[in-house]
């Protein structure tokens, strides 16, 4: 099963009041097939149309119907139909989709009354038309794919009211409120109650972030030595320059130890220089003291170039 499938089974099964089973109903069927002859509801998640089926007949004491399919996509997975018929207008005016004859593109304001009201139509929405990446797969994504860009704004709204920084981008026909942050997905999977699939999601994005960690540091350190070498090479040429034109003679003793050693070990960076002198002449010099005198040479050999020129 997929995580978005595992997420979708272990949140069916939480425990709610009846209100808050209207208002995730509300945001089933505002993402399902309305039609003048009833409700269609249709789903690759056979736990999902049960969930469903079971929700309808508590709440509205009915018995809609079920098919099954071959799918048409690569996998042929099997496709539930859920279809209401019996008692369909009065059901769309109770959850807050239908005002008279007349759908709308948002559902009434007391189906979203408060904080838990508004988990629930989230997660009504998120079992119709939502998906989340395996978070040890591939990178954090999290979307729904809805009809309208009124809705969209709509939705996005509601996540944000959970301050999740969620956005919309129109794809193709349809609209996708989405979200790409690692932390504010586990947010959402808190927010619906999916507490088992937020531990893996955690557990994957910890180790992935520490990973990525060690990755850059060790970038990090990879670039320092590349730097260090490349400046230390620089260095040398600009010694060699100066030994060509007329020999160390042409520095100060002071600045004739330091191309000494810097000849004698090539690779040693500033810092490392600054300690083999000391340690081997005990006279104390700094890593701001090397430099110092390195610049010095460096001047010498770019004079020299350029009278070269």
């Amino acid at each position: 099963m997929s995580f978005t499938g595992e997420v979708k089974s272990e949140i069916i099964n939480l425990t709610t009041m009846e209100t808050e089973k209207i208002s995730e109903l509300s945001g089933i069927i505002h993402n399902s097939n309305i039609s003048e002859t009833g409700i269609r509801i249709h789903s690759e998640n056979n736990a999902a149309i049960r969930h469903i089926f079971s929700l309808v007949k508590e709440i509205y004491k009915i018995n809609p119907k079920i098919t099954v399919r071959r799918g048409y996509n690569y996998n042929k997975n099997y496709i539930y139909i859920l279809e209401i018929t019996s008692k369909a207008n009065e059901i769309l005016k109770d959850l807050g989709i239908k005002d008279g004859n007349n759908v709308l593109n948002i559902p009434k304001s007391y189906i979203i009354d408060d904080e838990s009201l508004i988990r629930n139509y989230i997660k009504g929405v998120f079992l119709m038309c939502g998906s989340i990446n395996d978070p040890k797969k591939s990178r954090y994504h999290l979307e729904f794919l809805v009809s309208t860009s009124e809705y969209s704004e709509y939705l996005s709204d509601l996540l944000n009211k959970f301050e999740l920084n969620s956005k919309v981008l129109k794809r193709d026909n349809k609209y996708m409120v989405y979200m790409k942050e690692a932390e504010k997905i586990g947010d959402f999977l808190r927010i619906v109650g999916a507490t088992k699939s937020l531990l893996y999601y955690e557990d994957i994005r910890i180790y992935r972030d520490h990973k990525n960690m060690t990755n850059r540091l060790n970038n990090c350190e990879q670039a320092n030595v590349e730097r260090t070498i490349a400046t230390a090479n620089e260095q040398v040429k600009d010694i060699e320059t100066i030994m060509n034109a007329g020999g160390l003679a042409l520095l100060d003793p002071k600045e004739q130890i330091i191309a000494n050693y810097r000849l004698k070990y090539k690779e040693a960076s500033l810092v490392e220089l600054s300690d083999i002198i000391s340690l081997e002449t005990g006279q104390k010099l700094t890593k701001s003291g090397v430099n110092h005198r390195m610049k010095k040479i460096k001047m010498l050999a770019q004079r020299i170039r350029e009278k070269q020129n």
